[in-house]
């Protein structure tokens, strides 16, 4: 393997680094068996767990590698909770560079001096991490704003890195029945996508406008506006916002901030962005939201956002609404959909939708709690979970942990069916009945095409071999019932449409 991906040049000395900073961490036996590296290197990790060493390792391979960590930290129902708990430990901090070495970046993305551009601009960032650091500066017209910078280089070495991940990915999958569960090659290809989105700071200039409209009905909810003239794909201006941190209900007391509103407010926040607009925050930690006087929010770091489509966002309400009412058998069936095509028996998923409702049904749903409990039935029972709803999932425990810090008790799984009343509301307003109503239409005049169609078939082969026992002919007529009522209820809600 280390000649198939060694015979680009470029590529050779990371090859080489990959494998000396694995072997420090003890993992270059693993490494040996893949072809990056000579059996018998030895670790320097001493006696760290598994999973301490290779989260170690991935940071320090650098932002591809500790990307490519944080996502498999959301593949719960595929890796056990000390892998979980220990990869979402991951971070991208980085030492900051001396400004003189990034000027000539920052000169070419505004097209003059920093100093020139701008009233006030401070050399001294505020933070750095590994694809980017940040300084404050002052526009002419008395404005705060702050200029994250990319580091110089990273993309290609990033590139780079993308090449390789992508080559191991393709081996391993090829080479063993137990990773293709963690498809790695899809795996990549996620990865690649989501850092092209961070390198590109017009993406999280897109991000934040977008949420910003999504959110323009949540007066208490500040997205920091960007400054496009001098934003570009290396360099992104947006408002300077001053905050406190959602850490403890003690701090934003001392603050004046109210607690229960921030989590009212959160809870509402991540419910919208999810349930009514399918684009979210897929990691609204605290470090990503700062809580304003006037008991306001405001979303920083919109990089990467998660997306669902209304299919999924009914499949996770539902999943929700049925633990909450603790009604196993609708579970069951949303289990089922997401395991269709996977051959699991319908027994597991049974099963599963039962201890689930067991442990957390019935009453308030502590997410922190549930979902990794949940997780770990999908390993058990080899059942299947989409992977844009893992990041959904992901969104609401973050936002729980954060509620949990500053509002103990408060209950998101009650706010989340109070939004499902209002969805459900929003579903039959007249507007949006008027709006469907063609489509509606559209459909039951062809299922009434149909419908005479299948049943003189279905007549015809009943008269063709009648049923000899009294159960099969009661079923009969009880299926006759059921679709006369639907042909009858599918008139009336034709006639609804028509009439709207």
């Amino acid at each position: 393997m280390i000649k198939l991906i060694a015979t680009t040049a470029r590529d050779r000395d990371r090859v080489g680094e990959i494998a000396a900073v694995a072997a420090r961490f003890g993992l270059g036996v693993l490494l040996a068996r893949l072809g990056f590296a000579n059996e018998g290197a030895e670790a320097e990790a001493g006696a760290l767990p598994l999973p301490r060493r290779t989260r170690l390792t991935l940071e320090a391979l650098g932002p591809s590698f500790v990307k490519i960590g944080q996502i498999l930290a959301t593949r719960g129902d595929l890796l056990p909770p000390e892998w979980i708990a220990e990869l979402e430990l991951l971070h991208s901090d980085a030492p900051t560079l001396d400004f003189e070495a990034i000027r000539a970046a920052v000169e070419e993305a505004l097209g003059e001096p920093p100093e020139a551009a701008f009233a006030r601009f401070d050399p001294v960032p505020l933070a750095a991490a590994s694809m980017a650091q940040v300084h404050r500066a002052r526009l002419r017209d008395g404005s705060e704003v702050v200029l994250k910078v990319r580091r110089p280089g990273i993309r290609r070495a990033m590139e780079a890195d993308m090449r390789l991940i992508a080559e191991l990915a393709a081996l391993v999958e090829r080479g063993s029945a137990e990773a293709r569960r963690f498809e790695p090659v899809a795996l990549a290809r996620q990865l690649r996508q989501a850092m092209l989105e961070e390198l590109d700071f017009t993406q999280e200039g897109r991000n934040a406008d977008r949420i910003r409209e999504d959110l323009a009905g949540q007066p208490g909810v500040l997205v920091p506006g960007i400054h496009w003239q001098w934003t570009s794909e290396t360099l992104l201006v947006m408002d300077y916002v001053e905050g406190v941190k959602p850490l403890s209900a003690e701090i934003l007391e001392t603050r004046g901030i109210d607690p229960a509103a921030i989590a009212a407010l959160g809870a509402d926040l991540v419910i919208e962005m999810v349930l009514v607009h399918g684009r979210f925050h897929g990691d609204p930690h605290p470090g990503n939201l700062l809580c304003l006087p006037g008991d306001r929010l405001a979303l920083l770091d919109l990089g990467s956002i998660g997306h669902i489509g209304p299919g999924r966002r009914e499949e996770f309400l539902g999943f929700v609404l049925s633990l909450a009412w603790g009604n196993p058998r609708a579970l069951a069936e949303t289990l089922a959909l997401w395991s269709e095509g996977h051959g699991v028996p319908r027994g597991r998923i049974d099963r599963a939708a039962e201890q689930i409702v067991q442990r957390h049904g019935g009453g308030r749903i502590v997410m922190a709690e549930m979902v990794p409990d949940f997780l770990r039935l999908l390993r058990e029972e080899g059942l299947v979970m989409p992977p844009d709803l893992l990041l959904v999932f992901k969104a609401f425990v973050t936002m729980d942990g954060v509620l949990a810090r500053i509002a103990p008790g408060f209950d998101l799984s009650d706010a989340i069916r109070r939004a499902a009343a209002r969805l459900v509301a929003a579903r039959f307003a007249p507007g949006r009945l008027a709006a469907s109503g063609g489509m509606l239409a559209w459909t039951l005049a062809g299922l009434g095409d149909d419908a005479p169609r299948l049943l003189r078939a279905a007549i015809r082969r009943i008269e063709a071999e009648p049923p000899n026992d009294a159960a099969t002919a009661a079923a009969i007529r009880r299926g006759a019932g059921w679709i006369a009522a639907a042909l009858l209820g599918g008139a009336a809600i034709l006639a609804m449409a028509l009439v709207l």
